[in-house]
């Protein structure tokens, strides 16, 4: 099923409005290939008529779907362009499916055989191919190369994702979500009314092999760790308490928090298994430190004190070497002018008044 919507992924050729915005998505020819015929839309309807809200609620923007060809040769390829590289990224971890091998397109690709999809930067593509070839996989990276990237944190990926720890994780299952419409299409083990992404919650969720079968882990991140404090009560009063080893339905249940990270461990595991995994995560705050620290030159007491020091001497050098010029000029004076300048008679007779006569 994931194989036929991938087929008609992004930007259906059926119906389309001649619209964009920003940049030209697709380039007019790369490593011999030639752009032959080419459409444009707004509408998420024309990008995957199956899901268009989730489109929509990854912040589908504008997308194009063009064929290019050289000698022998043609493809198929479908570009949507996205707000911001988050919904580029979601929109790549909904449609790749667990039978496709990891490439080195763009930043990140999957591929089925004549089936390619990556995205670079806020873009995701997905390319059909007639045949593959010893080059094919070096044209694809040209494409990647000539597709425009959006410019501040536009181009910033979720970071949740980083969390999934790897030992045990099953290949491909992996997924990504901002919204209540993705989290019911990716196989969540417990209703989006939980999760309440009113209060900006973000999800990711991977499975895991564990002893008894596979488990799946949910990552809810929030905004701050006191809202994510709240939700897990919650979620644990919905599954009948914290780290209860049975949900209603039968399947294990345990939950965890570090900081405004929610981890939920749901499926065939064992208690031990799951404390381990749910160990595994850990909040890391990425703090960007924007106070002074007064350890400039300026600000520094150290260098101030050091400066009265100097300032102090620089105004004693002065005062001695004032003194020296004012007593020297003084003995030259009287050497050279004797009482004429300085100690003349004149200047220090006494007038006396003899009153008492």
């Amino acid at each position: 099923m994931k194989q036929v919507v991938l087929s008609i992924l992004l930007l259906s050729t059926l119906g389309y409005a001649a619209t964009s915005t920003g940049p030209a998505l697709l380039p007019q020819n790369f490593a011999g290939w030639e752009k032959s015929a080419s459409q444009t839309s707004n509408d998420p309807r024309q990008a995957d008529p199956a899901h268009p809200e989730l489109l929509r609620e990854f912040g589908f923007s504008d997308g194009e779907s063009a064929t290019y060809t050289k000698p022998g040769h043609s493809m198929k390829v479908k570009a949507a362009r996205f707000n911001d590289a988050s919904g580029s990224y979601g929109a790549f971890t909904f449609y790749k499916t667990p039978e496709m091998a990891t490439e080195k397109i763009g930043d990140q690709a999957s591929s089925s055989y004549l089936q390619v999809l990556f995205y670079r930067g806020n873009v995701l593509v997905d390319v059909s191919l007639d045949t593959v070839t010893a080059m094919t996989a070096a044209d694809l990276r040209q494409l990647a190369d000539s597709i425009p990237l959006p410019t501040g944190s536009a181009r910033n990926l979720p970071t949740l994702p980083t969390y999934l720890p790897k030992q045990g994780y099953v290949r491909n299952s992996a997924k990504y979500v901002i919204g209540p419409i993705g989290f019911s299409l990716v196989g969540a083990s417990f209703p989006a009314e939980q999760v309440d992404f009113s209060q900006g919650a973000e999800i990711a969720l991977g499975e895991y092999t564990t002893g008894k079968g596979t488990a799946q882990l949910t990552l809810i991140a929030y905004p701050t760790p006191q809202i994510a404090a709240a939700h897990l009560k919650t979620i644990d009063a919905a599954h009948e308490g914290q780290n209860a080893e049975k949900t209603n339905s039968g399947v294990a249940f345990f939950s965890r928090r570090s900081g405004p990270i929610l981890a939920v461990i749901t499926g065939s595991i064992s208690a031990s298994e799951a404390k381990s995994l749910l160990a595994s995560v850990n909040y890391d705050a990425d703090i960007t430190w924007n106070e002074n620290t007064f350890f400039s030159k300026r600000n520094n007491v150290g260098n101030l004190l050091v400066n009265i020091i100097v300032l102090i001497a620089i105004l004693l050098g002065m005062a001695i070497v004032v003194g020296i010029a004012f007593g020297g000029v003084r003995i030259l004076a009287k050497r050279f002018f004797p009482d004429r300048i300085f100690d003349r008679s004149e200047a220090v007779e006494i007038i006396r008044l003899d009153i008492g006569k």
